[in-house]
């Protein structure tokens, strides 16, 4: 399984898509009109053949707007996984007992968004694009992104995200229940449990704050180090230097 998509929930869809271009040297690729029937506004960034997404509530009584009341102000919401076949996933994964909340069959897209009460720590989606196709390709075809999402693609200041980091007060426990979800071993890590994806790893960690359960970093590769670093500390989210704050969420400079 391939991690393309990590996506942030905030309050202001603009300061964040604003500190998101300005300090990971970014460009909005699209902002996808379908969200609009969860309530929410978006962007997606490219980051190469990856993505972030910025979700907000336009209205009340969303699901995104009930967990930024629930982890009190922006942050991780979602990870988005892609793989050769999600439908087979879907049913595996049914057969665990872990709920569906969303999803969506089509000639090019298959996608199952997870209940995160059976998966924890945030939203699960797994998905095919084209199915039979490579999803391995670096710019493979990526529906959620829009019709022409190559053509802002940046990678001077930032070349891919590698890793997720999910605080939970039971670490092992959650882990587990992921490596079952993803059909992957769980192996240990040096900051505690990790699943392996064929591009980047999900770690497992102790609650590094009172925020509770949830995503609470992502890591990235840089290519400008400088850059980012300079914007952040300009900005007045920079934590030290070899990590900022984005939305709510730690980004480890790897």
């Amino acid at each position: 399984m391939r991690m393309r998509q990590f996506v942030f929930v905030a309050e202001n869809l603009a300061a964040v898509v604003d500190d998101l271009t300005n300090v990971l040297g970014l460009e909005v690729c699209f902002r996808d009109p379908g969200v609009g029937k969860f309530g929410l506004e978006n962007v997606l960034l490219p980051v190469n053949g990856n993505f972030l997404e910025v979700v907000a509530p336009t209205q009340d009584g969303t699901t995104a707007g009930r967990y930024l009341a629930r982890r009190g102000g922006d942050g991780g919401y979602m990870i988005i996984l892609q793989c050769a076949d999600a439908l087979a996933a879907r049913e595996r994964i049914a057969g665990l007992g872990v709920r569906q909340v969303w999803q969506h069959d089509d000639d090019d897209v298959i996608a199952t968004h997870f209940h995160p009460a059976d998966v924890p720590g945030g939203i699960l989606s797994i998905d095919t694009m084209h199915p039979g196709s490579n999803f391995h390709r670096e710019h493979s075809y990526w529906k959620w992104a829009g019709p022409d999402w190559t053509e802002y693609v940046r990678t001077d200041v930032t070349q891919a995200i590698t890793g997720i980091e999910i605080q939970a007060s039971n670490p092992v426990s959650v882990a587990s229940q992921w490596g079952k979800v993803l059909d992957q071993p769980v192996k240990a890590g040096p900051q505690g449990p990790e699943v392996a994806l064929d591009n980047a790893r999900v770690r497992f960690v102790p609650e590094r704050d009172d925020r509770g359960l949830g995503i609470s970093a992502i890591d990235v590769l840089p290519q400008d180090r400088g850059r980012i670093l300079a914007e952040a500390e300009k900005r007045g989210l920079l934590v030290d230097d070899q990590q900022i704050r984005l939305s709510g969420v730690l980004v480890n400079l790897v």
